[in-house]
């Protein structure tokens, strides 16, 4: 069995809520996913909310404020990134007072290097990927900032496991110079592969938490995550492709966990459980593996966030992930 900090049949959810209350986001978390909870992230509040500005407010001794055209590099913090710590300190505030008993693994998620340089401008207005010295310093800055960020969460639910997920839907494009320039006229030089996993890399080091790295865009690097140090990937399941079946082979019989979307992160009519995982399962049999190896290696999400979607409909979405689990850890044990 792979050295996974989760228990078979283990459902869990990929990050934002709708709404605006930290304190119903997280009851919800915790009733529907047991066995591996999380720390919902509310955008809708406002800036500072946002992935971005949420993992901007983690940078030390880089300031950050918000512009029209998006979040840039300051001489001082911006109104907008005194806002991300008070309503991130809301945030763990709330969950020490809901789960600071806690036993088993907690999930938290936080902007990966690479998406905040495809998104945070230089003070010239152009993006901080173009400047190899700026993404250095970001890098440094975001691993520091990540750290301090387990420890106060650890801080917080001492008797749990902490996972660290790491959002980059925009390395996919940095990777392949797909990122558009601040005019939007023409795309920024892509970054090379190995100079991708280092940066990563520092940052997943930072801290001793069990490293996850989620994309929710097409062509996830998937030796690349692992080069970089991720122990498990989250990916939409939608967008496997056959393109990525060695490459996902190769992560299993190392002992990659995979954390896979199996339901859309906005309203629609749900199947069967197990008609929802039918696109993994055939997808485990041609690589050759196990109900067993499925069962164990792999937790159950929805397809992204879910802050586009109805309250209703996030509730439905968790347990229904959480039936799907269970189907996969019965078909393990057939």
């Amino acid at each position: 069995m792979p050295d996974l900090p989760w228990t078979i049949g283990t459902a869990t959810g990929v990050g934002s809520h709708p709404g605006d209350d930290p304190a119903e986001a997280l009851r919800i978390v915790l009733g529907e996913l047991p066995d591996l909870p999380y720390l919902p992230e509310l955008p809708a509040r406002g800036p500072g909310a946002d992935m971005i500005g949420r993992a901007a407010g983690l940078l030390v001794e880089l300031a950050v404020a918000l512009q029209p055209s998006g979040w840039r590099f300051a001489d001082r913090p911006g109104r907008d990134t005194v806002r991300a710590h008070s309503m991130l300190a809301r945030d763990l505030d709330t969950l020490e007072e809901q789960a600071g008993e806690y036993e088993g693994p907690f999930k938290i998620q936080i902007a990966g290097p690479w998406t905040l340089a495809a998104s945070i401008e230089l003070r010239h207005g152009d993006r901080a990927l173009r400047d190899p010295g700026a993404v250095r310093d970001l890098i440094a800055s975001l691993a520091e900032g990540v750290a301090a960020h387990v420890a106060d969460v650890r801080r917080r639910l001492p008797r749990a496991t902490i996972l660290l997920q790491l959002d980059e839907p925009g390395l996919p494009g940095v990777l392949a110079g797909t990122v558009p320039t601040a005019s939007g006229f023409s795309r920024l030089p892509a970054v090379e592969a190995p100079l991708a996993e280092d940066g990563l890399r520092r940052v997943i080091e930072a801290t001793d938490a069990f490293p996850i790295v989620h994309s929710c865009a097409p062509r996830t690097p998937y030796g690349l995550l692992r080069g970089a140090g991720a122990k498990a990937i989250s990916v939409d399941a939608a967008l496997l492709r056959g393109a990525d079946e060695d490459a996902i082979g190769e992560a299993v019989e190392a002992g990659t966990g995979f954390l896979l979307g199996i339901v859309p992160g906005t309203d629609t009519r749900l199947p069967a459980p197990k008609r929802s995982l039918s696109r993994v399962q055939e997808l485990w049999r041609r690589l050759g593996f196990s109900p067993r190896v499925l069962a164990e290696g792999v937790v159950v999400t929805p397809a992204c966030g879910l802050a586009g979607a109805s309250p209703g409909y996030v509730r439905a979405a968790l347990k229904h992930c959480g039936e799907a689990a269970r189907v996969l850890a019965e078909t393990a044990e057939d």
